[in-house]
């Protein structure tokens, strides 16, 4: 059973992914370059999606 803080990670890694996933389905679908803004948004989302998956490991590793 997941305690609450790694269900609350889960959470907020679901979230993220979608965020991200918008993003790039946004940026799929127009007909030119995606922003300086939008690209950096969908990198910074990466950045905080490998590190909520980091932190989750540890979490694990920690039981």
């Amino acid at each position: 059973m997941a305690t609450q803080p790694e269900a609350d990670l889960k959470g907020l890694l679901d979230r993220l992914k979608t965020a991200q996933r918008d993003l790039l389905l946004t940026a799929a679908n127009a007909s030119t370059l995606p922003t300086d803004g939008m690209l950096r948004k969908i990198s910074e989302l990466e950045g905080v999606i490998a590190a909520t998956e980091a932190l989750m490991q540890e979490e694990r590793r920690r039981r």
